[in-house]
């Protein structure tokens, strides 16, 4: 293994409970229109019919909640809801950037004797200004703000890294963007499960592959890896 990947959001720090609070804050704005359930769905909807056209990212979030708000309302709703959205939209974008337990102490220990990439989907300023509160941009080789992960995309990484999909690994929280379009390519994945996963990241089936890992917290990759002799002893002192 001469170079391993990590995903960003919920993996290194903190990033869907904030949605989930937005969410919840949307819903209780659309209350006098709608259950909470229905605006929850009708959100979903939208932000997923979006995605091809606004990518991920709390900006395209935004859009979807004044597109939803639009739906719901059949145009008539008081502006006073864009406004509550928008606001909505801006608070996330503020939130502070908390790093998940033991991220800076794995990626110190593994810098150096690996190749570290950050590899990450969302929007381009949203990301880098969470990378550069994070503190952790000092432990990447190289940046990777992709627009989606599918395996064309992660083809498209380890071609500009040089890297032959056997010695890349892959660290993440989503089944379904970090793990599968990487053993897709011949690569190695390593499941970081997070408490909480956005509806649209889930799979509905289990994965079986000798490319397939899962460890409970992000410090289990260091004796992970060492069982498999690719860390060095002086690594783990």
């Amino acid at each position: 293994m001469k170079t391993i990947a990590f995903d960003a959001d919920d993996t290194l720090w903190v990033n869907e409970p904030y949605f989930r609070e937005a969410e919840e804050r949307f819903c209780e704005l659309l209350k006098a229109y709608l259950p909470y359930e229905d605006a929850y769905q009708e959100l979903y909807k939208t932000e997923v019919n979006n995605l091809p056209l606004y990518g991920y990212g709390v900006k395209g979030f935004t859009l979807s909640m004044i597109e939803a708000i639009m739906n719901i309302t059949n145009n008539k709703g008081d502006l006073k809801l864009v406004e509550g959205a928008l606001a909505i939209g801006r608070e996330i974008l503020g939130k502070p950037v908390e790093l998940l337990e033991d991220v800076e102490s794995t990626l110190k220990s593994l810098n150096g004797d690996y190749r570290l990439v950050m590899a990450t989907k969302g929007d381009l300023l949203d990301q880098e200004r969470k990378l550069l509160k994070s503190g952790l941009a000092k432990y990447f080789h190289h940046i990777e703000i992709m627009s989606n992960k599918n395996k064309e995309d992660f083809q498209k990484l380890i071609n500009h890294l040089d890297c032959a999909p056997e010695e890349f690994m892959m660290v993440g929280n989503s089944l379904k963007s970090d793990i599968l379009p990487v053993l897709q390519i011949g690569g190695n994945a390593v499941y970081v499960p997070y408490h909480i996963t956005w509806e649209h990241e889930k799979i509905d089936h289990h994965i079986t592959h000798d490319h397939f890992h899962q460890v409970e917290t992000i410090k289990e990759i260091l004796p992970f890896l060492k069982s498999q002799s690719y860390l060095t002893k002086e690594t783990l002192k």
